[in-house]
């Protein structure tokens, strides 16, 4: 038996974990349905992921996704520039900027998160930004976790193969989103999934899951005769009512007219999300926003104001490239009309 085939998933479809869209309601509908939920853990804290994994335990099988960053030192003088940088917005609105902070609003899968993991047992346990130490990784495989990670390369591919991965995610440009490269920041070296996909099946000996653009019955059957294992759908599961969006998000989601480019403004790392007046004009790339993941806390302020206007104009409004497809209906609905075409 294949390290997938003991998930017993009805249907080779996975759900994007993708943080501060949705809880674990999302997760247990997509397991419901077939697939294989995903619960992002990367902004929980102890308490609140102990609350998360008890709730999925006897639904199914569920991807826990953690992040495995390297928390940057104090960056006092380079956060002060972004705070001057964006002062004139904060005037503009006649509120005041957040107090000056260099916490990390996102925390790296570690001891702590391991024991809590060793705990509850799920699944599946995933990463971004490659993967924790060996040793951590090691635990997690000891306590009967998959471990997957996402690939933006092929280099990247062969390094988690080769460091313990047992299921590679070939993430494409396409997809919303953090990028998760990690071995190195040139995203020029990033590549479309039509490029990416098939050069990392013939590398690798694992499974390997299709990721970036898929969003209807018929990207989902191109990926799996690409070679691919299941394929991770995060973009087209957004406006189903069991996610958590925003009512900004959600109606960016369903503009048509709305485009999405890669962006660092919001977090301080390279993600793709629909286009606003904060990546107009701030970026969409720039060199004066803190490092990942210190620059958050910066647009906080800002962004709950916008949003009190109905505006998502400072609000980071992650998708995909593909969103023609994102509807409001449940999403067991939306699983097996994306699993159409595997019936043909």
């Amino acid at each position: 038996m294949s390290s997938l085939a003991r998930l017993r998933l009805k249907r080779p479809i996975f759900q994007a974990p993708m943080a501060g869209a949705q809880d674990e309601t999302l997760a247990i509908a997509v397991t419901a349905a077939g697939g294989l939920g995903g619960l992002p853990a990367g902004m929980l804290s102890p308490e609140a992921l102990e609350h998360a994994l008890a709730a999925i335990e006897g639904h199914g099988p569920v991807n826990v996704n953690f992040f495995c960053h390297t928390t940057p030192e104090a960056q006092p003088e380079r956060l002060e520039r972004w705070r001057e940088r964006l002062e004139p917005y904060h005037q503009e609105l006649g509120i005041a900027p957040p107090p000056p902070s260099d916490s990390p609003t996102r925390r790296p899968f570690d001891e702590a998160s391991c024991a809590i993991v060793e705990k509850h047992k799920p699944a599946v346990v995933s990463f971004h930004f490659g993967l924790p130490s060996a040793e951590l990784v090691e635990r997690v495989k000891r306590c009967g976790a998959l471990v997957m990670s996402s690939a933006t390369t092929l280099d990247e591919a062969r390094w988690l193969e080769a460091n313990g991965a047992d299921v590679i995610i070939a993430q494409g440009t396409e997809a919303g989103g953090h990028r998760g490269h990690f071995l190195s920041d040139d995203l020029s070296l990033q590549q479309p999934l039509a490029k990416l996909l098939p050069s990392i099946v013939e590398a690798v000996a694992v499974p390997v899951v299709a990721a970036g653009g898929i969003a209807d019955p018929q990207g989902v059957r191109w990926a799996l005769d690409q070679g691919a294992a299941a394929v991770q759908i995060g973009t087209a599961l957004l406006c189903c009512p069991e996610a958590a969006v925003r009512a900004v998000h959600r109606k960016a989601l369903l503009d048509p007219a709305s485009t999405t480019e890669i962006t660092n403004v919001f977090s301080g790392r390279p993600a793709r999300g629909i286009v606003n007046r904060a990546m107009r004009e701030l970026g969409p790339i720039s060199r004066e926003v803190p490092d990942f993941p210190l620059a958050a806390s910066a647009l906080c302020e800002l962004r709950a104001a916008h949003e009190s206007r109905c505006s998502g104009d400072f609000s980071p409004l992650w998708a995909g490239e593909n969103r023609q497809h994102c509807r409001e209906i449940p999403v067991a609905e939306q699983l097996e009309w994306l699993a159409g075409g595997l019936a043909d």
